[in-house]
């Protein structure tokens, strides 16, 4: 342990050794080898990174820069993270396992936040608002919040990180990052990579380490202005508690059990590979995932067939090996947790199709779990109505239209939805009346920068993406003036 690289907080612009001292172990999940050790941050590191925030936000160097310099250095950022993209990429497959390939993608668009994020900030302006009395000036601004705090996950660190902070800075907040604990490195070198950008000091932040001890000192700290937090739905819900009785705001991007819907007019081909896509992706530790397949009765045994039939064929190994397709899950909790869910199906009375056991990823030993396939299940069974967060698959027929809406919106969660048909007003039925807050027809998966994205129910509360976010990270101020030069009325001398 003594050998491994030692990971220090970014606070301040510098790299902070953590205030108690002491230090976590990160692992590769494909080889649960260890790969460095990170400080483990508490209530101290957090009051330190928000102190530097707070200093940074009240900086007339950032306070009273201009929003199309701001911009100016959100697409140096973007630039940067291009030129560091393969970097960056293998530091998240070594923490959470997730194909090289894969990550590659992601890193290669993510500029691309920055630059939608860059164009924006000098977009970003107020309105006239029409009086009664001509005399009297009323203008509304948008202002940035302060310190904002943003707490993301393992699953996707640096997609989900630019979520929240492309719009914050744009908008001239500053930021105080928690990363989960799996997946610290990526984190921090992207704060890093802020300053070399030409950002001030302090405007980004990253405490590494739980989120019992370091999260929770970042919700509770009262020179927060708002916490943005992408996660389970019940941290989720305890934050959202926390935040309301501060008065501060909370954008929770939470957790999904999503619906893929193949009618008996779609493609079966091109709906058995959205169905693989849309929950063996990312080995199914993704909030969209299309965990619940719901197939027409009519095309339900050819849509079984190809489905696990392709799931059969997967390739599972080293994800930093371009010919793999299924990486590891990424921490050994996670691994159990996916077992035990597929074992509570089958005491529910479900029916393995394949997969559902666990495996060493081709004699690597890590935290592999096999592409599954369940049948035989109803919207009942826990392991239908509750997020499994892995590689598994319910998939069960329907016969009417009716039939499929009320059966895809009986869950607690409203994250996102697949549709698969030809018929063109089918398409648009369905649109309207599932509840999720992303609707695919056809695809997907798909995302952009350009497109807000909302979880309904369960699923979380605010919203990412696209112009509406910039409501998120800013406040309204509306400024009423007097042009007139009259002497103000006396106000109990009444008027004819």
């Amino acid at each position: 342990m003594s050998d491994l690289e030692q990971l220090q907080h970014f606070i301040g612009g510098e790299r902070v050794t953590p205030k108690s001292g002491e230090y976590f172990e990160s692992t590769n999940p494909a080889t649960r080898q260890p790969l460095y050790r990170a400080a483990r941050g508490n209530a101290a590191d957090i009051d330190r990174a928000v102190a530097a925030a707070k200093a940074a936000f009240e900086d007339s160097r950032w306070r009273d820069l201009s929003q199309t310099r701001r911009g100016h250095l959100l697409r140096r950022l973007g630039d940067l993270i291009g030129e560091n993209a393969e970097e960056l990429a293998r530091m998240e497959v070594l923490d959470n396992g997730k194909l090289l390939r894969e990550m590659r993608g992601q890193l290669a668009s993510l500029p691309e936040y920055y630059y939608y994020y860059a164009g924006l900030a000098d977009k970003i302006q107020g309105d006239v608002v029409p009086t009664s009395d001509r005399k009297v000036l009323n203008y509304t601004s948008r202002e940035p919040l302060g310190v904002v705090g943003a707490i993301t996950p393992w699953n996707s660190p640096l997609t989900l990180t630019t979520s929240k902070l492309a719009p914050a800075l744009c908008v001239g907040n500053t930021v105080v990052i928690k990363p989960s604990e799996y997946t610290s490195r990526s984190a921090l070198r992207l704060a890093e990579l802020t300053v070399e950008a030409g950002f001030p000091a302090g405007a980004v932040n990253v405490v590494t380490g739980f989120g019992a001890e370091a999260g929770q000192a970042l919700v509770d700290h009262p020179d927060l202005a708002k916490i943005s937090f992408t996660g389970s739905t019940a941290t989720g819900a305890r934050i959202a508690a926390a935040t309301a009785s501060r008065f501060i705001g909370s954008t929770l991007e939470l957790g999904g059990k999503s619906p893929n819907i193949v009618f008996d007019d779609a493609d079966v081909a091109n709906a058995s590979m959205g169905v693989v896509a849309g929950i063996f992706a990312a080995a199914g530790q993704t909030c969209i995932a299309g965990s619940r397949v719901f197939a027409h009765r009519a095309v339900y045994d050819e849509l079984l067939e190809r489905v696990a039939e392709r799931a059969k064929t997967i390739r599972i190994g080293d994800p930093l090996d371009d010919a793999t397709e299924l990486g590891p899950l990424a921490f050994a909790d996670q691994r159990d947790k996916v077992a035990g869910y597929v074992d509570l199906g089958r005491s529910e009375g479900a029916r393995v199709v394949t997969g559902g056991n666990a495996c060493d990823g081709g004699g690597l030993g890590g935290y592999f779990y096999e592409p599954t396939v369940l049948v035989d299940v109803d919207n009942d069974m826990r392991v239908v109505r509750e997020e499994i967060f892995g590689p598994v698959a319910a998939i069960m027929p329907f016969e009417t239209e009716e039939e499929v809406i009320r059966l895809a919106n009986d869950t607690e969660y409203g994250l996102a939805a697949g549709v698969w048909t030809t018929n063109l007003s089918r398409a648009h039925r369905m649109a309207s009346r599932l509840e999720a807050g992303t609707v695919w027809v056809n695809t997907y998966r798909a995302m952009s920068p350009m497109s807000p994205r909302q979880g309904f129910k369960s699923s979380g509360v605010g919203i990412e993406h696209g112009t509406e976010t910039i409501k998120e990270y800013t406040r309204l101020k509306s400024v009423w003036i007097n042009t007139s030069e009259d002497p103000v009325a006396d106000p109990f001398t009444m008027r004819s």
